[in-house]
């Protein structure tokens, strides 16, 4: 009976969703009290019966039900059930019922959360966003629908989830990814309602930036939890590798970003309100596409969930109508939208323009690579293509050395003009560290100079050095927390630049043959193989190998990676062993074994300096962007519990004594031009 009930659960939510449409669109266009009030009603509803089917879904996991054909071919009842809870997101159907409560939960926080924007304005973002979530719902119920039963054919055991997915990266990273996915529905209905209002000025994108900030941070903590997981659980070592689905989160994330500093100079200069406004449409309609390449088969992926052309289709057809007609309502009202501010080359506003194109002629470069196989297989009639990393690190290596240039040199520029005597007088000495230390940095550590390495470490330390010392001019304790947010932000990406540049070109990998007792020595460090035991797991059978790790005749420590084999599904998966560090991870993973009998194996074995500033720097990146909208959200809400009804807020100066630190922090200096 649940599973039944988790179906009409998502009808009711489609149905809801369809009237949330109309009462959304036309009561902001005729300003009409009731429907506006009732769009929130609705909204609350939808979110009710989409979070009611969810949860009957992920009963039918934990109960074994195996009569529901998406547990019967994703679950088992030896599988964990912390994996069977993780398993309902774990293929196409249940996945997207995920994003679809994702997107729910976004549509009900603008209704409780956006209490200060016009009552109009608020209806029809409500509208876009029922708009949208009607379409995917019916994706759900007519193409993929996860509720399906098997009768009278019930199995009386599951497939069982695939071994891939069989990790805790699958518990947080769909999850995740998918709210900073369905997030940018949020600045693509602001973006929407703003066109369809006329409200071109500044004040949409001061409504519009903390939503986008908090998808954008969400994005790219989904996509280096992704990095992570395919690094440790995938065998291969590798922490990117320009996959067609990878590639599908990663454009959106590049056109967020050019959309997170575009909306921040619109909000503070009132320029760029055009190009906003279409970063705010491209950056969501890339996630349709992202979907639509994981959901379709159309490109061949490890990481693909459906190869049904059914679902392709919908899905193309629903972006088609999404994007044409958000461009359509953009060309008509292009015209109407002007800016009077002039700035010179030399500031702020022409470095951000310089920094947003950058990041979408990237973008441009990464798509057009993504969809050559299908351009080429078109035009070709069906011969096959594919475009591989050469590629991509050709193109898009040299477009991230200009914006590491650009992103150093930002800081020191004032809006609308800066001198070039300040700008000299600001950065001769952070250029000059940053070569000295580029040079002699690599020497020391490496005994060699190789110009990869030199140019990646000059380029880290310049947007870093840049930075700390534009801070220590404002003052540790003067800068205002949006200033920290964004030097937060600033030093998360030179951390990810010096994390990915040096891991690979110093990284060291060895595939070795081993017998028991032998050993063999890497970068420095001594492996001892000690021999591989059996061992059992709740759902799978390994072999772990046993290595222990020496420098200079000391023992440091003992890795144990597995070679397992998944009694359901037969598969063999590889888990690596791996000691992680700031300064270096050691990789161990067993490859097949040669002799059998005498208990030999090929092994890798991997040194890769510096990876882990990679996720490291994604993590300081997001909470940088997040940081000035959460510590906004806590002085207001300490504000409003500490301060009675009748007199909250008299004045200036009593609000200021109410106010938790941080909000005295931001209102104690003047202002200052910081993103």
């Amino acid at each position: 009976m649940g599973p039944e009930l988790g179906h009409v659960a998502a009808i009711a939510a489609f149905v809801l969703s369809c009237l949330l449409t109309l009462a959304g669109l036309i009561g902001g266009a005729r300003n009409d009290g009731t429907l506006l009030r009732l769009s929130q009603s609705l909204t609350v509803g939808q979110w009710t019966f989409a979070v009611l089917s969810f949860v009957f879904l992920a009963l039918a996991f934990l109960n074994d039900d195996f009569t529901v054909a998406y547990v019967a071919e994703n679950s088992n009842s030896q599988l964990p059930d912390h994996f069977k809870i993780s398993a309902v997101w774990g293929a196409h159907e249940g996945s997207f019922l995920v994003w679809i409560v994702i997107m729910a939960s976004w549509m009900l926080a603008v209704a409780l959360r956006g209490g200060d924007l016009p009552a109009d304005f608020r209806g029809r973002v409500l509208g876009v966003l029922g708009l949208l979530q009607s379409g995917f719902l019916a994706f759900l119920l007519f193409t993929s629908n996860p509720f399906e039963r098997l009768v009278p054919l019930a199995p009386a055991e599951g497939a069982d989830l695939n071994p891939l997915l069989q990790d805790v990266g699958l518990i947080f990273h769909p999850p995740i990814l998918y709210t900073g996915y369905v997030g940018f529905s949020v600045a693509f209905a602001f973006a929407l309602a703003a066109l369809m209002t006329g409200r071109l000025d500044a004040a949409w994108a001061r409504w519009s930036r903390p939503w986008t900030n908090v998808a954008w941070a969400f994005l790219t903590v989904g996509i280096a939890l992704g990095s992570w997981w395919a690094y440790y659980e995938l065998g291969w070592g590798g922490w990117w590798f320009w996959d067609p689905v990878e590639n599908a989160s990663f454009m959106p994330w590049l056109a967020g970003t050019a959309l997170v500093h575009s909306l921040a100079v619109t909000e503070k200069r009132g320029t760029f309100k055009s190009w906003t406004l279409l970063l705010a449409l491209t950056a969501f309609s890339l996630s349709l596409l992202g979907a639509f390449i994981v959901r379709s088969g159309v490109l061949t992926s490890v990481h693909a969930f459906a190869v049904d052309p059914t679902r392709g289709l919908f899905i193309l057809v629903f972006l088609l109508i999404v994007v044409g007609g958000s461009l359509l309502l953009y060309a008509l009202r292009a015209s109407t939208i002007q800016s009077s501010v002039r700035y010179t080359l030399l500031s702020r506003e022409a470095f951000m323009l310089v920094n947003n194109l950058l990041l979408v002629v990237s973008l441009a470069a990464v798509l057009y690579g993504t969809l050559h196989p299908l351009i080429y297989e078109a035009l070709s009639g069906g011969q096959k293509s594919s475009v591989g990393a050469p590629y991509f690190n050709a193109v898009f290596v040299p477009l991230m050395v200009l914006l590491a240039l650009a992103l150093g040199t930002a800081p020191v520029l004032r809006w609308k003009d800066t001198s070039t005597g300040l700008l000299w007088q600001s950065l001769r000495w952070v250029a000059l560290a940053a070569v000295g230390l580029g040079l002699v940095v690599p020497w020391v550590v490496t005994g060699a100079l190789a110009w990869q390495v030199v140019l990646t470490v000059a380029l880290g330390l310049w947007i870093a050095l840049s930075q700390l010392k534009d801070w220590w001019r404002v003052g540790l304790r003067r800068a205002r927390l949006a200033y920290v947010g964004m030097a937060c932000a600033h030093l998360g990406f030179a951390a990810c630049l010096l994390g990915a540049g040096l891991t690979t070109q110093l990284s060291v990998e060895r595939d070795l043959r081993f017998e028991p007792g032998q050993s063999h020595t890497v970068a420095g460090y001594r492996f001892e193989f000690e021999g591989t035991d059996a061992v059992t797991g709740p759902n799978y059978l390994a072999d772990q190998g046993t290595f222990n790790v020496f420098r200079d005749d000391q023992l440091l420590f003992t890795l144990t990676p597995e070679k397992r084999r998944y009694l359901a599904r037969n598969s063999v998966m590889t888990e690596a062993a791996i000691d992680a560090g700031i300064w270096r991870d050691l990789y161990v993973s067993l490859g097949e074994p040669l002799d059998p009998n005498n208990g030999v194996w090929a092994v890798r074995i991997q040194v890769k300096p510096m990876v882990r500033w990679i996720w490291s720097g994604a993590g300081l990146m997001a909470l940088g962007v997040c940081w000035r909208f959460s510590t906004d959200a806590i002085g207001v809400a300490g504000c409003a519990l500490r301060t009675p009804r009748r007199k909250m807020l008299p004045t200036r100066e009593i609000a200021r004594e109410r106010l938790p630190w941080t909000a005295k922090l931001a209102l104690r200096w003047p202002d200052r031009d910081a993103l």
